[in-house]
């Protein structure tokens, strides 16, 4: 199959084969290890635990015991504070400047995008109005959107802490989701032009500008529910270098976004599925199939149960985690395959794209 214009940006190297769907089976499995490199970088190993999921999610008595500690509020706010005190010490700790940034967006004019953004009418689904990720009042507050760009990068730099940089960590994760997303694209649809992409749960625009870098020739819509994120990412972008086509933001949520049926080539779902109940992630993977055009690509990345480094996190860190991730519970319980499958979707792949974190991808049928 020759590539489109819109795939021919970067040079595409073979996933790995042998690499087998993620199912939700309760028996523990072998390891597996997956090796994939994006076109200019060798990644290595990425190993899949011996169980389904970690251990400390779901209903398993560790798990239990987690939640029961959260619950109590005064833990509760002293995990939330020692949360947050982690990813700024590990991001800082890394060479990303995770205070001047945020000062930096707080201090612009990113207040001014908001009204231009913002769509008064729209209704928060309640698990949005939860605190998450160490903030009351979750991504709806000017804070997380300053915060939000430093806090992804220390995510990748925690996800591939063998690169020499957070520029080499940021290379590989993102270039191995794309991979993934370009080479499903191929394989599956029989026209391999990606003329509109639609990137749900967009945040301040990171995997955004990526999808756009990659396919120049694509219109790029980036969506999400908080209007706070939607100001940062214009603002950036308005910053940035004049683009063939300049990046649509919309402020919508995930589940019901009111965008016509069949008007995408590609929806990405990045990093949002583990912030959700069970509820949401099914009704945003039934509303991609509704927005794809037959033979589009939905690519879901996120957390991976399988992922070894996941299931082996010591109790320090795993209770942290959980308790700024009220949701998180939930979305490792969720089938995520059998969820696809049930909206409609064809030729489901899941595969690790780094040490922690699944790309599953797959087709709306012709």
């Amino acid at each position: 199959m020759a590539l489109s214009p819109s795939l021919q940006n970067l040079s595409v190297t073979s996933v790995a084969n042998g690499i087998s769907n993620t199912t939700s089976r309760t028996r523990r499995r072998p390891s597996l290890v997956v090796h994939m490199a994006t076109s200019d970088t060798s990644i290595g190993t990425f190993e899949e635990g011996r169980l389904v999921r970690p251990k400390w999610t779901g209903h398993t008595p560790i798990s239990r015991l987690v939640v029961a500690l959260i619950s109590f509020k005064p833990l509760y706010s002293i995990l939330k504070l020692g949360a947050r005190q982690v990813l700024i010490s590990t991001a800082e700790k890394n060479n990303i400047p995770w205070r001047e940034m945020a000062k930096e967006i707080l201090e612009s004019d990113a207040y001014k995008e908001l009204e231009s953004i913002r769509d008064h009418s729209l209704e928060y689904p309640d698990y949005y109005l939860n605190p998450f990720h160490g903030y009351d009042e979750g991504n709806l507050t000017w804070l997380a959107a300053a915060e939000a760009e430093a806090a992804t990068l220390s995510m990748v730099r925690r996800a591939i802490p063998d690169a020499s940089s957070v520029d080499e960590a940021n290379q590989i994760l993102r270039g191995n989701w794309l991979q993934a997303i370009e080479q499903h694209h191929l394989k599956y649809t029989k026209t391999s032009m990606i003329n509109d992409i639609l990137d749900i749960g967009c945040s301040v625009g990171e995997s955004t500008r990526h999808l756009a870098a990659k396919f120049p020739n694509a219109k790029v819509t980036g969506l999400d529910l908080s209007p706070y994120f939607l100001a940062v990412a214009q603002l950036k972008e308005k910053n940035r270098a004049p683009r063939k086509h300049p990046i649509s933001w919309i402020h919508a949520n995930g589940e019901n976004t009111g965008l016509p049926s069949k008007s995408f080539d590609l929806v990405s779902i990045s990093f949002v599925l583990h912030e959700c109940p069970e509820r949401a992630i099914v009704n945003m993977i039934k509303e991609a199939f509704r927005l794809l055009r037959p033979g589009g690509t939905i690519a879901l990345t996120d957390n991976s149960p399988k992922s070894k480094i996941l299931q082996e996190l010591p109790p320090v860190l795993f209770t942290l985690l959980k308790s700024t991730e009220p949701f998180i519970d939930e979305y490792y319980l969720t089938d995520m395959e059998a969820t696809l499958r049930q909206a409609g979707f064809v030729n489901i792949q899941s595969i690790l794209t780094d040490p922690r974190h699944m790309t599953a991808t797959a087709t709306v049928p012709y």
